[in-house]
C-alpha cells in the first residue's frame, strides 16, 4: 500500500560524531518568544485563572486559555503572560487545501497538531481580548490568522469591526494578520480600518509549485501578488513567511525566483520558517527533483539575501514597532 505520511514535525539531517548528536539547522532569531525554558506552566495557570474570571463571558479567551493549557501553544501562553505578541483566532474555514494544514487533515492522513476554532467570535469579544493585551503590554504585536485556525480573510467583516473597534481605543500596538493574501480587496479595506502589518505565507515564489502545495481554491497566485502590492500602496509592513525547505528553498531557481519577487514587491521581511512536512512527500507533491549540485544551502541564501537587500528583514517572529525602528535606526 501507499507509505503513510510522516507526522507534521519539522525534519532535519542529524549525524553522531564522536557519541555527540549534530543537527543541520540555523537559528534565525534570537527572540525568546516560544522558548519553553522561559515559558513557567505555573504562572500561565494563573494567567488563566485570573484573566478568565475578568472576562468570564467571552468565548476567545476561553478558547486561548484552552490553547494555552491543553495544547501547549506558546503564543496563547504569552496572552497570559501578557508579553509578546496576542493571537487572535476568528476564522473556522478556509479558502486553501494546503497539504501540510496544521489544523486539518482529512481522513486517513496523520493527525493535525491544533485542534481548528469551531466558532467566529464577535467583534466585542476580540476587540476586548485585544485591548487588555495592548494595555498590559510595553511593546505589544496582535495577530489574526493562527495555526488554529482557517484564513481569518473569510471572517473580513469580523476582523474589520474588531479592528475599528480597537483603534476607537488606542493607537497603540502593531495590528497584524497572517494571511494566504487571497482576497486583494479585502486587505485594502481592512488597512483603511487600521491593519498595520500582514504576514503572508508562500513555499514558493513560483506559481506552479505554489499552487501544487497551498491547492487554491478560489483564488490565484496573481491574487496573491496583487495583496502585498496593496497592502504597500497602503504604507504597509509586508512579511513572507516562507516555508522552508531544504533541497527546494535554497535551489539556484528557487532562490533567483524570491529575489525577483522580494525587489518588485518591496518586501519589507523575510520570516524563515521550517515547513512541517514529510520531506519526500512535498518533493512528489511538488514533482521537484533536487540535486546536490543545484542546491546553494540555506545558509548561504540567508547570507546573500543580506548583500543584496541590507534593509530586509530577517526573523521568525511578526515585529513590534519597537523592533522595526530598532532594525531601521
Amino acid at each position: 500500500g501507499r507509505p503513510r505520511m510522516l507526522p507534521l514535525f519539522s525534519y532535519a539531517a542529524c549525524a553522531l560524531y564522536k557519541d555527540e548528536v549534530y543537527v543541520a539547522a540555523l537559528r534565525i532569531d534570537k527572540e525568546l518568544r516560544h522558548d519553553p525554558r522561559f515559558i513557567d506552566i505555573n504562572k500561565v495557570r494563573r494567567g488563566v485563572e485570573k484573566i478568565r474570571k475578568m472576562f468570564s463571558r467571552n468565548r476567545l479567551i476561553r478558547r486561548l486559555a484552552d490553547c494555552a493549557l491543553k495544547h501547549g501553544c506558546p503564543g496563547a501562553q504569552n496572552f497570559f503572560l501578557s508579553r509578546y505578541e496576542g493571537p487572535l483566532p476568528t476564522s473556522p474555514s478556509c479558502n486553501a487545501g494546503c497539504f501540510g494544514c496544521i489544523s486539518y487533515q482529512p481522513s486517513g492522513s496523520c493527525p493535525p497538531t491544533q485542534p481548528r476554532i469551531k466558532f467566529a467570535p464577535a467583534p466585542e469579544e476580540v476587540a476586548e481580548a485585544a485591548l487588555f493585551h495592548i494595555y498590559n503590554v510595553r511593546d505589544p504585536v496582535i495577530s489574526f490568522g493562527q495555526g488554529c485556525e482557517g484564513e481569518p480573510l473569510l471572517a473580513a467583516d469580523i476582523v474589520e469591526k474588531s479592528i475599528t473597534l480597537i483603534r476607537k481605543n488606542t493607537s497603540r500596538g502593531v495590528i497584524n494578520m497572517n494571511t494566504n493574501a487571497s482576497r486583494p480587496n479585502t486587505i485594502g479595506r481592512l488597512f483603511y480600518a487600521g491593519l498595520d502589518s500582514v504576514r503572508v505565507s508562500l513555499n514558493s515564489a513560483r506559481e506552479r509549485y505554489y499552487a501544487a502545495y497551498y491547492r487554491p481554491k478560489d483564488y490565484k497566485f496573481k491574487d496573491v501578488v496583487r495583496s502585498i502590492k496593496i497592502a504597500k500602496s497602503k504604507g504597509g509592513f509586508v512579511s513572507i513567511n516562507y516555508l522552508t525547505m531544504p533541497g527546494f528553498t535554497d535551489s539556484v531557481d528557487e532562490f533567483s525566483a524570491l529575489k525577483d519577487f522580494i525587489r518588485k514587491n518591496r518586501v519589507d521581511m523575510i520570516q524563515w520558517r521550517n515547513l512541517n512536512f514529510d520531506p519526500l512527500r512535498y518533493f512528489r507533491i511538488l514533482k521537484f527533483s533536487c540535486s546536490r549540485y543545484g542546491m546553494l544551502g540555506v545558509r548561504q541564501i540567508i547570507y546573500s539575501l543580506r548583500k543584496s537587500f541590507p534593509r530586509l528583514m530577517m526573523g521568525y517572529y511578526n515585529p513590534s514597532r519597537g523592533r522595526m525602528r530598532r532594525f531601521n535606526g
